[in-house]
């Protein structure tokens, strides 16, 4: 002890007093750290040694009633990166936890230099968060002065081998900690050795870090990946709270011009095309309150990856891209909770430990109907609430009486894990969202001659309900420091029912009442059985190979009707698909390659699917670096467009069968470079997607010879995308962000619709510009985004035939498939964060945003109505200007 404070006496220039220390009663309001110990040392008489660059960026807001010295100084240095010692003359010395323990590691590990005990040896650990012990997934540990070096796993464990020796450093980064150094001695254990990170937290307690800002995206560590920080999108402008994928949105290649939808519109992919895994499980639909925002609560979610194309060996049964995103375990030293409150919907969670094997995270949301819901329900619903009376040729009154239509949203998330063995891990996760909609009513007429006639009664069903249930169990093991297995079933359920009917009882003169059933019903239930092995294995130093099988089971009914009698579409089709995968992450000193073969057999073609994929990276220097990649995908099951001239359309999941619905194949050609250093980011990606077996489905299309099949109406065709993504990122200081630049094209050719013609998805130019700037304890933030049109088909003409049973039919004729183009779009977002913490500790935060600041009219779709033969055309808009507020609490 005497050592150590001898040696912080020498580090620290001495400021002292002879005072009599006291009591102290004072209110400090944002004040720097520094200037609190000056105003202890002058008015108090405390004596405190401090270095002036480790209290320069640390603010105080704190009302001390009475509080002795001791506890005085520990409430300034709570949940900071600084301690304190004090000596037997009283006085107080502060100092740099990390910083000194790296000191004295560094310090360790140079008297050592020459003497090291250990060389060229296999190092193994885990990565964990200092606070709640949750392990941290994909963390980059790198031996300092070299490229070698290793990633956790979804577990948080490393291996790396051929160490240099026992006095060697290690490099930690993950995007939203603290990267931090770590050196090794003689002493340090070579087996399971513990990291702790500790998060980039913007308020501590009461006090405020404002030095620097860890980024909120990453995008240059592998090929097309983008990496977001969970905790950190908060702070992004929001229509109803923080989103994973409406922050994805801002990013280069991924559409923003779909307000509409919060699924992921990839490099000229559609959302069915992108594979969304959560804690293993397929999920298939990741929308709520018609795709405004999505399905995934950001307080259950530790990590998310998004991988635009040429992703690797191991992801398979999509042909664009890939979002994988890693639940929370929960914290497991101590209880927390949470919850968010909005204009829109509240979010609670809460984290239970029980010993100390034994985590667990809960997480509910759920919408109810303010002003601001009621506002996008109405936008997007195209319901109507208006009370109409009437007067029949009688004189009898009627009344088209409507109820307020009743929606709401919810999902459910929970996951277990049990560590029985340092080598084993047990985890349960569960998931469910489901939104619901009911504008059903009922009405009666009355007979409108009088007399006592009977009434007409009629009622209206409107009811909407769709949603995904799903759930994994996964047996994590590790065999040995090389070697680690992952075994995981699961079950994924998709569901869509629309029941868009009336139903009208008519009395006949017996006395006997009939009903008729009109309108449109539609039913898409997808089942999906899924269990997989996957291998790690670390062969050496420049070698990791990674394998593996699998199997899912696919269970898919449709049916669409017009009336209760006309079946439009009527599908139920099963199929295999067994997978097996390999690949080998190659590190040759400045190049990393990574080869791999996936091969699929699927039960409904009788067919081997083989898809080859390769990527690489080359750094030219520890700034510039060369990326491409390669590969062959299918997708099996798939989303169908179901196209609606007049009224917009709509999809429907399917699974292929090779006859009306050919499995989706693409090759992926991707060519990169980027220059990055410690503040800025510059990165450019070049791509080519080829597309074959894309499939539609029309009524316009005309069936086989003498056939009058609707099931027959499908289209099958092909296509291709490419596209130039541009990115520039500040990833440092007290103003932060991006802006981004998207040139595409997406064009498809369905021999159906004669000529080829661009994809709904096209849009052809899209910036977007991110800013975020920390002032105190306040997060402004704005993002602005231009993009133009999207094509859409529309009609030239109708003209009205009368059947043979003397009714009559409204026929159309179109422009070429997607020949016009909608108006520009752009909107401005704002919001603003004030952050805060209780006496006790709990973190508080008010936010405030505005969605399209300057009320922009940008156009949804266009709808059509044909009367007297004349076409009416209808703008169905996105939303004008529109404030949000929500407040957010958590335990600790």
């Amino acid at each position: 002890m005497k050592q150590l404070l001898l040696f912080l006496w020498l580090l620290i220039p001495l400021s002292m007093t002879a005072q009599t220390p006291t009591e102290i009663k004072e209110y400090v309001n944002y004040q720097t750290l520094g200037e609190v110990f000056e105003l202890f040392k002058s008015k108090y008489g405390l004596k405190i040694n401090y270095k002036p660059e480790d209290v320069k960026d640390i603010k105080l807001t704190y009302f001390f009633s009475g509080t002795k010295p001791d506890r005085a100084v520990e409430i300034c240095l709570r949940e900071t990166p600084l301690s304190f010692l004090k000596d037997e003359t009283g006085t107080f010395f502060i100092f740099n936890k990390q910083k000194l323990a790296e000191a004295k590691a560094a310090e360790e590990s140079t008297r050592f230099k020459g003497s090291a005990t250990r060389k060229n040896f296999k190092l193994t650990g885990i990565v964990k968060d200092v606070k709640s012990g949750e392990p941290l997934p994909f963390v980059n540990v790198v031996i300092l002065g070299t490229t070698k070096g290793a990633t956790t796993n979804v577990d948080g464990y490393f291996t790396i081998l051929d160490v240099p020796s026992d006095t060697s450093g290690l490099e930690i980064s993950y995007i939203g900690y603290k990267s931090k150094n770590y050196y090794l001695s003689p002493k340090t254990p070579l087996s399971n050795l513990l990291i702790e990170l500790e998060s980039q937290t913007e308020i501590l307690d009461e006090v405020t870090v404002t030095a620097e800002r860890e980024e909120l995206l990453r995008a240059n560590e592998k090929v097309s990946m983008l990496k977001l920080s969970p905790a950190k999108i908060a702070a992004l402008p929001s229509i109803g709270e923080k989103d994973i994928m409406r922050s994805f949105q801002l990013m280069p290649g991924v559409s923003a011009a779909n307000e509409n939808s919060s699924g992921l519109y990839v490099r000229g992919g559609t959302p069915d095309q992108t594979l969304v895994l959560y804690d293993g499980f397929n999920v298939y639909h990741v929308e709520h309150l018609f795709g405004f925002f999505s399905a995934f609560n950001p307080n259950a979610v530790k990590d998310v990856q998004l991988y635009k194309g040429g992703f690797e060996s191991k992801f398979g049964g999509r042909i664009s891209s890939v979002a994988e995103i890693t639940g929370k375990e929960g914290n497991s030293k101590g209880f927390n909770a949470g919850l968010d409150v909005g204009l829109l919907a509240s979010n609670a969670f809460v984290e239970v430990p029980i010993g100390d094997k034994f985590t667990s995270m809960f997480a509910v949301r759920r919408s109810y109907q303010t002003a601001l819901y009621q506002k996008i329900f109405d936008k997007y619903s195209n319901t109507s609430t208006t009370t109409t009376p009437a007067a029949g040729p009688g004189g009898g009154r009627f009344n088209f009486t409507t109820t307020t239509p009743k929606s709401y949203f919810y999902d459910l998330n929970g996951r277990m894990t049990y560590k029985p063995t340092q080598k084993d891990v047990l985890s349960l996760s569960l998931y469910n969202g489901t939104d619901d909609m009911d504008n059903s009513r009922s009405n009666t007429l009355p007979n409108f001659g009088g007399g006592g006639g009977r009434n007409f009664n009629f009622s209206v069903n409107d009811q909407t309900n769709w949603g995904n249930l799903g759930g994994s169990l996964k047996w994590s093991r590790k065999f040995s420091d090389a070697f680690y297995m992952n075994t995981l079933v699961s079950y994924s359920n998709y569901y869509s029912t629309r029941d868009r009917t009336s139903d009208r009882s008519v009395p006949d003169t017996s006395g006997t009442t009939r009903t008729i059933k009109e309108g449109t019903l539609e039913d898409n239930n997808l089942k999906d059985y899924s269990a997989k092995l996957d291998f790690e294995w670390k062969l050496n130093s420049k070698n990791q190979v990674e394998f593996g099988i699998g199997a899912t089971q696919n269970d898919i009914k449709y049916t669409y009707a017009q009336n209760d009698t006309t079946t439009i579409i009527d599908r139920h089709t099963q199929g295999l698909t067994a997978t097996a995968y390999v690949q080998d992450k190659i590190k040759l000193g400045k190049l990393s390659l990574l080869p791999g073969l996936r091969v699929s057999y699927f039960e409904p073609t009788a067919k081997t699917y083989l898809e080859p994929r390769f990527s690489a990276t080359y750094e030219l220097t520890p700034q510039y670096k060369l990326k491409m990649a390669y590969g062959q995908y299918n997708q099996f099951v798939k989303r169908v467009i179901r196209e609606d001239i007049l009224q917009g359309s709509r999809d429907f999941w399917v699974l292929a069968d090779n006859e009306k619905l050919p499995v989706t194949h693409s090759t992926h050609y991707i060519l990169g470079a980027a220059y990055e250093n410690k503040d800025w980011l510059f990165d450019v990606e070049a791509y080519r997607k080829d597309m074959t077996g894309l499939s539609e489905y029309s009524l316009r299309i005309r069936p086989a010879p003498r056939s009058v099949s609707y099931n027959e109406k499908f289209a099958a065709g092909d296509g291709y995308a490419n596209g130039i993504d541009f990115l520039i990122q500040k990833k440092y200081g007290k103003l932060n962000g991006w802006v981004s630049y998207s040139l595409a094209e997406v064009k498809y050719n369905f021999p159906d619709y004669g000529k080829a013609f661009y994809a709904n998805q096209d849009v052809r130019h899209e910036l977007k510009v991110v800013g975020i700037y920390k002032l105190k304890n306040w997060d402004f933030s704005a993002t602005w985004i231009y993009a133009s049109g999207r094509p859409y088909t529309a009609p030239t003409g109708g003209y009205q035939l009368t059947l043979l049973d003397g009714s009559t039919r409204d026929y159309i004729t179109v422009t070429d498939k997607n020949g016009l183009r909608l108006p520009d779009y752009h909107r401005l977002d704002i919001a603003a964060t004030l952050n805060f913490k209780s006496r006790k500790g709990a973190a508080r935060s008010i936010s405030a945003s505005i969605f399209n600041l300057y009320n922009r009219t940008n156009t949804w779709y266009k709808e059509f109505q044909i009367e007297s033969s004349e076409i009416i055309e209808t703008s169905v808009n996105y939303l004008g200007i529109t404030p949000n507020l929500s407040f957010s609490w958590r335990f600790r």
